[in-house]
């Protein structure tokens, strides 16, 4: 489950200590071990992630080839899977987004182990223990650094939701599908997505 890792015990390790819920930054985040678990930071509180279940790594595999061929064919940009860090001015330092999509001439150069800037689209899968934190926090996170569109694609309710962020610089949504429905993209125009074929099948 993504939540605050207040107490921070399972870091303690007798020799290395750690910054209250509040006060963690980017430098403390780089000293955080390498463990298998997803570390964000957001308004300078430590959060930790799970490894993903089944249906959320094959909904990633599946976005990955097909968004991922659309945005190389169309040479828009950078599509760039977790993990990779993305630090939103002093909101998020960093977050690590399921995916973040940036367009030409903005992204990251070799060899970058980050990106600070605001990406133009971001997508997150939902898993059990993470709906809340993507749906709610992460949501006020991206809107408040100006993310233009925010992807929220649920491998349970086998669904996907595009939010848009408005001349108020609010959220709205943009669209909803289901299977044997599609979804379609503002920042990736021309793009039009069969929701049902990012899904686990059924009987595997």
């Amino acid at each position: 489950m993504s939540e605050p890792a207040h107490p921070l015990t399972f870091l303690d390790d007798g020799e290395q200590t750690w910054p209250a819920q509040g006060h963690w930054t980017y430098e403390d985040y780089l000293r955080l071990p390498d463990d298998g678990r997803r570390y964000e930071v957001i308004r300078g509180v430590l959060y930790v992630s799970p490894s993903p279940r089944c249906e959320h790594q094959y909904a990633a595999l599946r976005f990955a080839m097909i968004v991922g061929t659309f945005v190389l064919e169309q040479r828009l940009g950078l599509l760039l899977p977790a993990p990779f860090d993305v630090i939103l001015s002093n909101i998020a330092t960093p977050v690590q987004p399921d995916f973040v999509f940036i367009r030409s001439g903005r992204g990251p150069r070799p060899r970058d182990s980050q990106f600070r800037g605001v990406p133009n689209l971001v997508v997150e899968i939902l898993s059990p223990g993470n709906r809340r934190y993507d749906q709610e926090l992460k949501l006020d996170v991206y809107q408040d650094a100006g993310v233009a569109e925010y992807w929220l694609i649920d491998p349970m309710a086998r669904t996907v939701v595009i939010y848009a962020l408005g001349e108020n610089r609010r959220y709205a949504e943009l669209d909803r599908g289901g299977e044997g429905e599609t979804v379609r993209s503002r920042v990736l125009e021309g793009l039009s997505l069969q929701v049902g074929d990012l899904f686990l099948p059924e009987r595997g």
